[in-house]
């Protein structure tokens, strides 16, 4: 199940973001380095974006996905993450996440997404591919952004010129 973050799922989604970006990916981020997590009501919801999570059967958080609002036409896709054992179609819940977080971009009219990911989270890129992001250079961001894994690659999903 697909639901907008509540705090209750804070210390859940803490844990799920960690674990897949330092077990899984061994990018060795700490809490420290991406203080946005420890307040999701201000970082995301309160300035105009949002931050979903996905729950199993048994309500715990097993997936997560944030936008951020930078300008009226900009936001950034964050935080998007599910434990490995609940990926792939027979799930649906990284499909599931992204169409929440993709209706809310067109209700609130974002022209652009843009997203950093791990170099080596392959996976994560040709996701991000299929569903019609283009990798860019840091250079041609529409808008300056901190993001703490400096090997990211720089992705953008130009809403204007294609109908989702």
């Amino acid at each position: 199940m697909i639901t907008v973050y509540d705090d209750r799922y804070k210390e859940e989604v803490i844990k799920l973001i960690l674990y897949v970006q330092n077990v899984e990916y061994d990018v060795s981020i700490g809490v420290e380095e991406q203080p946005d997590i420890l307040d999701i009501q201000s970082n995301y919801i309160n300035d105009g974006g949002n931050f979903w999570v996905a729950l199993n059967d048994n309500g715990e958080v097993v997936g997560s996905i944030g936008l951020q609002k930078k300008t009226n036409e900009v936001a950034v896709l964050k935080k998007f993450f599910i434990y490995k054992e609940y990926r792939g179609k027979e799930f649906g819940i990284g499909v599931d996440l992204y169409n929440a977080l993709l209706d809310f971009t067109r209700k609130q009219r974002f022209t652009k997404v843009i997203l950093d990911t791990p170099s080596q989270a392959t996976r994560s890129h040709s996701f991000y591919k299929k569903v019609g992001f283009k990798e860019i250079v840091k250079k041609d961001l529409p808008i300056k952004y901190d993001y703490p894994d400096r090997d990211s690659l720089i992705f953008e999903l130009d809403l204007s010129k294609k109908e989702y």
